[in-house]
């Protein structure tokens, strides 16, 4: 059976992809497992500078497999009980279901989407968990759970807040309305669009990983735990990274390289 989700290292980039093109990458309870623990895989490999998600097939992902659920749920006796016990599992403060999204904004190194055909229900907050989310014009995205009698539940709170205006949110989680790539990055759902998602995620992925590996890192951190944080908070962060940042081999070589007009040679990060 093949992997479910395989990751290429190169050049300081994981080319991470769901691989269950025949089902459109559905999420089955497998894929839930398998997507997080691609994720954790890379979580302190020091050799990694970004990472580009993207999934095999016609393709980002459709969203859960009701199919598979309905099918273990059946087997157990138990109906949607089991099902429902899954989902629920829980590790710290997310579930089993919130993992395969939150993995990716946890991870210390810039994630960038790929989205092409379609990114519905769980598809689509996977994506939201990415830190860059590039789509073909006529991807089609989709909050869905609503058509299904759900709420989205897969850290949705903790991502699409960050994206667009809270009444822009209502609307696609109330609805379930679809939007091409297009309409999604007008409104902020996508970051931008291309021809080829993929080839541009990473040429963005190669980019970022020609930078030096520490102060990436400290981007997004600074970011992330700043964002919606107080001020105080916030300034103590840029402060407290700046100070560590500064005099380090990497640093000094970003100086160094952009003095002697040559490309840098950082060490991977610690």
């Amino acid at each position: 059976m093949p992997d479910l989700v395989t990751i290429d290292r190169k050049d300081g980039v994981a080319d991470v992809r769901l691989n269950r093109p025949e089902k459109y990458n559905a999420l089955s309870p497998e894929m839930f497992g398998a997507i997080t623990e691609a994720g954790e895989s890379l979580m302190n490999s020091g050799d990694i500078r970004a990472v580009v998600l993207s999934g095999n097939g016609r393709g980002f992902c459709s969203g859960l497999d009701f199919a598979s659920f309905s099918a273990m749920a059946g087997a157990s006796g138990r109906g949607a009980d089991r099902a429902k016990d899954v989902l629920s599992e829980s590790r710290g403060p997310e579930n089993f279901a919130q993992r395969p999204a939150l993995v990716w904004k946890r991870l210390p190194v810039p994630v960038i989407a790929a989205i092409h055909g379609v990114a519905f229900g769980g598809g689509c907050q996977i994506a939201l968990g990415a830190d860059i989310r590039i789509a073909r014009d006529d991807a089609r995205l989709s909050i869905m759970e609503i058509k299904w009698g759900l709420v989205p539940d897969m850290s949705i709170t903790q991502t699409l807040r960050d994206l667009v205006p809270l009444d822009v949110a209502k609307e696609l989680v109330f609805t379930g309305r679809i939007v091409s790539g297009v309409d999604a990055a007008t409104m902020g759902l996508v970051t931008r669009t291309a021809d080829d998602p993929l080839a541009q995620a990473m040429a963005l992925a190669t980019e970022i990983a020609s930078r030096s590996p520490d102060a990436v890192r400290a981007d997004k951190r600074l970011l992330e735990e700043s964002w919606r944080a107080d001020p105080s908070v916030g300034l103590g962060l840029e402060a407290k990274l700046q100070g560590g940042l500064i005099g380090t081999p990497n640093q000094v070589e970003a100086v160094k390289a952009n003095f002697e007009n040559r490309a840098p040679e950082f060490e991977d990060a610690g």
